[in-house]
């Protein structure tokens, strides 16, 4: 299997222009992506046993790789909500499947959101991680908006192996995520 344009692009480009940028003494020290986890948690499948089903085989449409359903914690009487019950869907990508669902991400999907500014860059955690919500999965190509059963979103989460959240969002900032400053 041939190597991601983005994984290429990290290796020749971002690694040498980060180590520039951040003085770093070794390649090690260049922060990477770890993982990107696609999670959506979709609450009325308590009383709709179908829509896990539809929101696992979305997920695997849009990340190419087989999704999986999340189960609750704990029961809660009020929301009628037993342990062990389907709530949500989730998907973890690694390696090449990563890079490409990223690429897609950035090239594709997030200019197809509706009033688009950029990208918050307050989505940093204080290890580096930066999450980012979606509001309508129809922004992916692969889903067709004539099969979709209900609008849900999405938390994407890129887990990021860095020092500092400075760090990552230079490295997300380089891939060419749209951040705005804020």
């Amino acid at each position: 299997m041939a190597t991601s344009r983005l994984k290429t692009k990290y290796n020749d480009e971002i690694i040498p222009s980060l180590m520039e940028t951040l003085k770093f003494k070794s390649i090690m020290q260049v922060p990477k992506i770890k993982k990107i986890s696609v999670n959506q948690g979709l609450g009325a499948a308590v009383n709709d046993k179908k829509l896990i089903q539809f929101s696992v085989e979305e997920l695997t449409q849009i990340t190419g790789q087989k999704a999986v359903a999340t189960k609750a914690k704990k029961s809660i009487s009020n929301f009628k909500l037993r342990e062990g019950m389907p709530i949500g869907a989730k998907v973890t990508l690694r390696g090449n499947m990563m890079y490409e669902f990223l690429d897609r991400l950035i090239s594709v999907a997030l200019p197809r959101v509706r009033d688009f500014r950029g990208l918050s860059s307050k989505g940093f955690d204080k290890n580096g991680n930066y999450t980012l919500g979606i509001k309508e999965q129809i922004i992916f190509p692969e889903i067709s908006i004539d099969k979709i059963n209900k609008l849900t979103g999405m938390n994407i989460t890129i887990v990021i192996d860095s020092k500092s959240p400075k760090e990552s969002f230079e490295l997300l900032k380089a891939f060419g995520m749209p951040f705005i400053i804020n």
